[in-house]
């Protein structure tokens, strides 16, 4: 592994370490993680990330089978 310095403003110094020490991870393994979903990383299977995956979950297990009924009530509620 490669060490390699990166110059941060206070403010986002800070915050990063705040962070770290919110979920009781390093630094560097925060810093990793990030510039890897920047650089469109890869998980543990060499896989990219599906960062959109479930981005628009509904809810509902059937939507394909009564989806003008949901479409109904959605519109519906959002005009009252």
């Amino acid at each position: 592994m490669k060490r390699t310095t990166v110059k941060l403003p206070d403010e986002l110094d800070a915050r990063l370490r705040h962070e770290s020490e919110r979920r009781g991870r390093t630094v560097s393994e925060l810093t990793r993680d990030a510039i890897d979903q920047y650089l469109g990383g890869s998980d543990d299977h060499g896989k990219r990330h599906l960062l959109a995956a479930g981005a628009g979950r509904s809810g509902y297990q059937d939507v394909s089978e009564h989806i003008e009924e949901i479409l109904s009530k959605e519109v519906g509620a959002s005009l009252s």
